[in-house]
Formats: C-alpha cells, structure tokens, sequence
C-alpha cells in the first residue's frame, strides 16, 4: 500500500469546483460521536476503513466531540451524500481528517465541489496556516487526482507493507 501525503500552504492554491445541483453540506455544530462512527462505517466500508472500528463508546465520544474537531454533513435527495471532518492541530495545520461520499453518491459529479467545501472550510478555520490531507492506494482510484486537481501537493510518499 501507498500512502500520500499531500498540504496546500495558501487558501490561493485551491481550484475550486461549482456546486452541483441537489448538493448541500452543512456543519453538525450539535457534536453527536454516533453520527461520525455511523458514517466513517458508511463511507470508509468500501475502502477498508477499519482502524476506529471496534473503539468504545467513550474512545468514539472523546474523537468526536472534541473542540478540535468539526464535522460537515453532505446531502443530496434528502439523503446523507458523504461527509467530512476537519482536526485542529496546535501548529495551525488543519487535517482534512475523513473524507467521502456514500456509496450510492460515488461517481456523481459531487467530490470536486465537496473537497472544494471541506477546503474553504479549513481555511476559514480561525489561525489555519496549511491544510493537509493523507490519501493511500486503497481509497477510490480517482481521490489522488481530485486532491491535486483542487491544488493540493503532494509532500511525502510512503509504501508499507500488511
């Protein structure tokens, strides 16, 4: 397996994309820790997400509740599209920590403003001063081109072995 490791050090270096129709996201300011293990399973399940799945109650609640995670919601047709979470480190860096569509709203068109999104939202993050974001061989074979076609670069590569 490959992992990247891609940052963007401006909010100048993103190539955003529009919104497509019947797309919206939204913040889950209401912290609910079931709602991120709900959709890390959701979304990770196809791409081998595996490493929180079998954390507790309290390990789920003290990751997402916290003040230095934010999570957004996307949504299409009434239904839960993907989502996204964002983590503060104290070096102003903000990690693009999850990210992903659902399996019934991949290939639709929506990752390219969705990334757009999460990206602003970054930026926007009080004290952010480079987004970074790590993506490995076994996500969707069109996440690396979608991060560097928003301007992200990559800045490290690392080839493990399971």
């Amino acid at each position: 397996m490959r992992i990247y490791y891609l940052e963007m050090t401006s909010p100048n270096s993103l190539s955003a994309k529009q919104q497509p129709r019947n797309f919206t996201v939204s913040e889950a300011r209401v912290k609910q820790y079931q709602i991120n293990r709900l959709l890390y399973q959701l979304v990770g399940e196809p791409w081998d997400w595996t490493d929180k799945l079998e954390h507790s109650d309290t390990q789920w609640r003290d990751y997402a509740e916290r003040d230095e995670l934010r999570t957004w919601l996307a949504y299409s047709q009434g239904s839960i599209a993907g989502y996204y979470e964002l983590e503060k480190r104290a070096n102003g860096d903000i990690e693009i920590a999850y990210f992903g569509l659902t399996p019934k709203f991949v290939s639709k068109g929506f990752g390219g403003y969705f990334l757009s999104h999460a990206i602003k939202s970054a930026w926007a993050w009080e004290g952010a001063k480079r987004v970074t974001v790590n993506t490995c061989s076994l996500d969707h074979p069109s996440a690396i081109q979608n991060y560097k076609a928003r301007g992200f670069k990559v800045y490290r590569e690392v080839h493990e072995i399971k």
